[in-house]
């Protein structure tokens, strides 16, 4: 099997955040949380996502987190303008179109330019984090019975053994603060669009200190500010400033309730101003921005063709559901609906007509068909709800195909057919190619270090919840949980009864 391309890898580390006591795990292609309900599955997939909302470059406020690079002050810039002509010099100045270099080094000077624009970005990260969770400031988040504190830790290896870039964000009852520590010197591996970027901008450069005066700093010098952005922007803060989505346990029922919050949206819109206001309840910034992006999919300027080359929803569409799903943009209303349409129909449903299974995937194969692409983060919380034991093998194939066409996925489940068919698929790649496409093994694998597992275990003292990587035992080639502990005292209070109903028709 065909190893993915490497990607550097990012490690969370996080210490007195929500129910957590503490938790350092390893976000690989795929990551699985597992664990007892109320043990801080869903606070850190919702931390990771505040996360990425705040360093992705596709966030408003993302201009602004990088501004500094290109819009600086001309102290600044003539400060600087040598030592990144020679970091240019050095590591690009060769490069054309056709060329990939493997990595480039990051110079001390440029280093130290880079770790001061991410300073001070604390009381921002506090406000993303807030609104994700939908409550006022980050400090509530502190684990009950902890000091004062909460610790988030950032790491970021990029295939060298020199030290990783870290960031560090602390949440105290009174304000946020974050620390970034960007390496002297490190190297940071570049693909073939990175590469193209920074000849584009290089090239750039070069043309504009031609033909301006070298005294117009704010002319000439902009693309070599722009290329430190970027560099800022796809290494230092790394897998992080790719977009990430959210989907969140309750969306059968907000795509349910969609439509109705839409009518009702529109039937009050005409009356704004003449009734008195009313409170309306916060909604978690998770839930808001999937409400957002529902009616986003359907906006014409949005929409990609329904039946492109990159539909990685349609897979899911085969498999399980058996028909499509399809959103429909209103010149009227300027909302969308939904639709569902069975195989060999002509007519399509309503979403609110179809089955709980069908309203559980849409919103997936509607986000994968519009929205997510390689390299962006998707989040599933319980892939298993409202799905037949099948289908969640069937899902969660499916999900490890996205990630072998270079989507990053997290998920949360309870589900133990959900484990087993991930085993299944990461064992599945120490066969050989003709072996693992007979029919029975769907022919999707994954390698074990593609694939981590994490256990989040409730604890008494401190009171809150440890988390630990569950690796997959060879022996009996699954993930361990503590779904046994519960198979076998259900056996046992089953052999109990029998025992009892044996004992009372001898008397």
């Amino acid at each position: 099997m065909k190893l993915l391309p490497a990607r550097d890898t990012l490690e969370i580390e996080v210490t007195d955040f929500g129910p957590i006591v503490e938790a350092k795990v390893d976000l690989r292609p795929l990551t699985v949380f597992i664990g007892p309900s109320n043990t801080g599955k869903s606070y850190l997939a919702i931390l990771i996502y505040a996360l990425h909302r705040y360093f992705s470059n596709d966030e408003p406020h993302n201009e602004q987190l990088f501004e500094p690079f290109w819009a600086g002050s001309q102290e600044w810039r003539s400060k600087n303008t040598e030592d990144l002509a020679a970091f240019v010099k050095l590591n690009l100045g060769e490069m054309d179109e056709a060329t990939v270099k493997e990595s480039i080094a990051l110079t001390p000077p440029l280093a130290d330019e880079i770790r001061s624009v991410f300073d001070d970005q604390g009381t921002a990260i506090s406000n993303e984090i807030s609104r994700c969770f939908g409550n006022g400031r980050a400090g509530v988040l502190i684990r009950k019975g902890a000091r004062d504190r909460a610790n988030v830790i950032l790491r970021r290896h990029c295939g060298n053994d020199l030290a990783p870039f870290a960031h560090e964000v602390t949440v105290d009852t009174r304000k946020t603060t974050f620390r970034a520590t960007v390496p002297a010197e490190t190297s940071m591996r570049i693909n073939t669009r990175q590469a193209r970027t920074l000849h584009m901008l290089c090239k750039t450069w070069a043309e504009t200190t031609s033909t301006t005066d070298q005294a117009d700093y704010q002319r000439s010098s902009f693309p070599l500010f722009r290329l430190l952005g970027e560099i800022a922007r796809r290494h230092v803060v790394g897998p992080l400033h790719f977009p990430a989505f959210y989907l969140p346990a309750d969306r059968t029922g907000v795509m349910h309730a969609h439509s109705a919050v839409v009518s009702a949206m529109i039937k009050n819109a005409p009356m704004t101003g003449l009734r008195p206001t009313v409170h309306t309840p916060m909604l978690s910034g998770v839930l808001a921005d999937f409400l957002q992006q529902l009616i986003e999919l359907a906006r014409p300027s949005h929409q990609q063709p329904e039946r492109s080359r990159h539909d990685l929803g349609e897979k899911i569409e085969k498999a399980i559901l058996q028909g499509s799903v399809h959103v429909h943009w209103s010149d009227i209303s300027g909302y969308p609906s939904f639709t569902y349409r069975p195989e060999g129909w002509k007519n399509a449903l309503p979403l609110m007509n179809t089955s709980s299974m069908v309203s559980e995937l849409a919103p997936v194969v509607l986000y994968l068909r519009h929205t997510v692409r390689p390299d962006n983060l998707l989040i599933v919380e319980e892939p298993e709800s409202h799905l037949h034991p099948a289908m969640q093998v069937e899902f969660t194939r499916q999900l490890a195909s996205l990630v072998r066409s270079g989507v990053r996925v997290i998920v949360t489940t309870h589900s133990e057919w959900v484990l087993e068919e991930l085993a299944n698929i990461v064992r599945r790649s120490a066969l050989s190619d003709p072996s693992r496409r007979e029919p029975a093994s769907a022919g999707v694998a994954l390698w074990p270090e593609e694939v981590g597992a994490w256990l989040f275990k409730p604890k008494r003292r401190p009171k809150g919840s440890v988390v630990e990587e569950v690796m997959l035992d060879e022996e009996t080639g699954i993930y361990p949980t503590d779904y046994d502990a519960v198979s076998e005292a259900l056996y046992n209070e089953s052999a109990n009864i029998f025992n009892r109903i044996q004992d009372s028709k001898t008397q």
